[in-house]
C-alpha cells in the first residue's frame, strides 16, 4: 500500500497539479463560457443555420411566384385559378370531384 501511495499520490501533492485540475474543473463546469454553454451555443447556431437556409429557399419561391405575377398572362392566370374571376360575358363552371372534396375537407 505504501509503494500505492508514493507512485500514484505524489503528483497531488504538487501545487501546481492541484491548481491546475481546480482551473480545469472551473473552466468546464463553473466558468460563464464554460464548454457545456459553448456546446449549447454551437448547437442554437447550427439550428439557425438550417432555419435561415429554409427561410432563403422560401424567399427563393415567392421571388419566383413574384416574377411569374409581374406577366399578364402569370396575373390572370392567378385571378382565375385562386379568385374564380371572368372576363365580360364569360360563364365559368367549376368542376369538383369526389376525391377533392375529401381532400378539402381534410385541410
Amino acid at each position: 500500500m505504501g509503494v500505492f501511495k508514493k507512485k500514484y499520490l505524489n503528483p497531488f501533492k504538487n501545487w501546481f497539479v492541484i491548481i491546475l485540475i481546480g482551473f480545469v474543473i472551473w473552466m468546464l463546469f463553473f466558468d460563464a463560457n464554460s464548454w457545456f454553454i459553448h456546446n449549447e451555443l454551437n448547437n442554437d447556431i447550427e439550428a439557425l443555420e438550417a432555419e435561415k437556409e429554409y427561410y432563403q429557399r422560401e424567399i427563393e419561391t415567392d421571388n419566383k411566384a413574384i416574377e411569374t405575377l409581374k406577366t399578364e398572362d402569370g396575373l390572370e392566370k392567378f385571378a382565375r385559378e385562386e379568385y374564380y374571376m371572368k372576363r365580360e360575358n364569360e360563364e365559368i363552371y367549376i368542376i369538383e370531384y369526389e376525391d377533392s372534396l375529401k381532400a378539402k375537407q381534410n385541410e
